[in-house]
């Protein structure tokens, strides 16, 4: 275990915020520090307030710094110089004014205030049955860890202000641009792989709000979309997965995504979460995790409501060939373009080609499979080399294809109106990420 020359002490730097905490400790492993901190926390235990839920309404303001108070007085514990900031009052982000080094836990989030699908089936029993019944009905058993984080946080909500969360979730985004929030119009505007993963974040959403009936959320939560929907949207994006569970820790929440990252969350035995700097961070720079696969944003995009520009490369688009990608055993993540010099990925390549095949001549395409799955290289390269311009005409129709319909649906989306359509300017956004991307794989292909 690395061991820390020096912690010093640990302090709670948000802005407008004069709380302190801290101690001092000499010589001790980075994981006993963290978990040293659970000894100074005070139960979570909760304080009686007045009634009344958080305001949903789009204009409602989130209140960050009250939430990061309340956090530190629950035993939440922060790296000296780490703060919350925002350029618009919208999105916040972790960053620090002072050098952190590598190896150093940034924060600490007691279990008494993580909320968790395990302490749900704990909260809630069997109460939850039919509803997750009803999930596995569906197809998604996979999702049912979310489901009861789900659920969670509506019992959190009807509570209102006596809700111990109360703080917390009046600190969160009320709009959201995920594929749940999206509508068919949107879907209409984005290229197929893309509308396809928004589109399923829809129908999970769906299927969640026709399980919720089957639960003890009393009628007005259960004929409240916009409730539903922001639960959704919150156990969703601020959620992590660990070991099959989803956890959200307040206040390690606020770490932004990023292509590199500086930090990296985890959670102990009993638990308490840790973040942890995995390089050197200096003063004025931001902390970030990493929320998914950062070679195509299209996931992140469908799931989290961002495009990360940051990412390298997208999936190629090409889902009309999604049954021969899967005959090879190849995944989206493996048919990347990449944005900024235009190059293709190989198994991009083999998928044309086998494609093309499959058409053409089917005994050829099948001696091209066995050689891919046999890892026969010498092969692939022969049938690449013999039929390349017959690849290369269809990937060159492929592009073009796509440029034009990208032209096409962005065009229909700035025909939307922005008071019904909010998510217009991400969707746009998102295309011209995706056309950039294509412009530079043509050019590559039209001068090979």
């Amino acid at each position: 275990m690395r061991r820390a020359e020096d912690l010093g002490r640990l302090l709670v730097v948000v802005r407008n915020s004069v709380m302190i905490h801290h101690f001092k400790m000499m010589n001790i492993p980075l994981l006993a520090v963290c978990l040293g901190l659970a000894k100074s926390a005070g139960a979570f235990s909760y304080q009686a307030l007045p009634s009344g839920v958080v305001n949903l309404s789009s204009s409602a303001q989130r209140d960050v710094y009250t939430m990061a108070d309340w956090a530190s007085s629950y035993g939440v514990q922060q790296a000296e110089g780490l703060q919350l900031t925002s350029y618009d009052g919208q999105d916040y982000f972790a960053a620090t004014q002072q050098d952190i080094a590598a190896g150093t836990c940034v924060m600490y989030v007691p279990n008494d205030i993580i909320l968790s699908s395990v302490q749900a089936v704990q909260e809630f029993g069997g109460t939850l049955y039919d509803a997750e019944n009803q999930l596995q009905m569906a197809g998604l058993q996979e999702k049912v860890p979310l489901f009861r984080l789900f659920m969670k946080i509506l019992h959190e909500y009807e509570k209102g202000e006596e809700s111990p969360w109360y703080t917390w979730l009046n600190s969160l985004p009320r709009i959201y641009n995920t594929g749940a929030s999206m509508t068919y119009a949107c879907f209409d505007c984005l290229p197929p792989y893309a509308a396809w993963l928004a589109l399923s974040e829809r129908q999970n959403f769906v299927n969640f709000q026709k399980a919720a009936k089957f639960t003890s959320l009393n009628e007005e939560i259960v004929s409240n979309v916009t409730v539903l929907k922001w639960a959704y949207n919150v156990a969703l994006t601020r959620s992590q997965e660990w070991y099959g569970e989803r956890y959200i820790a307040p206040m390690a929440d606020m770490f932004n995504h990023g292509t590199e990252t500086e930090a990296e969350i985890s959670y102990d035995e009993n638990g308490n979460c840790m973040v942890y700097a995995t390089t050197d961070v200096y003063a004025g720079g931001p902390l970030r995790v990493s929320y998914g696969d950062p070679t195509n944003p299209s996931p992140l995009f469908a799931s989290y409501g961002f495009l990360d520009e940051s990412s390298p490369a997208t999936f190629c688009k090409v889902m009309h060939m999604k049954e021969e990608m899967d005959a090879l055993g190849y995944t989206f993540a493996d048919l990347l373009f990449y944005k900024d010099t235009g190059e293709v990925s190989p198994q991009v390549y083999d998928v044309a080609l086998y494609y093309v095949l499959k058409k053409s001549d089917p005994g050829l395409a099948d001696g091209f499979c066995q050689a891919i799955m046999n890892g026969d290289e010498a092969t692939k390269s022969q049938y690449h080399d013999q039929y390349w311009q017959y690849t290369k005409e269809e990937m060159q129709k492929h592009v073009d294809g796509t440029l034009r319909d990208l032209d096409k649906w962005s065009a229909k989306a700035q025909s939307y109106d922005l008071n019904t359509h909010p998510r217009v300017p991400l969707i746009l956004h998102h295309n011209q990420f995706v056309k950039e991307t294509f412009v530079n794989v043509k050019n590559n292909l039209d001068y090979m």
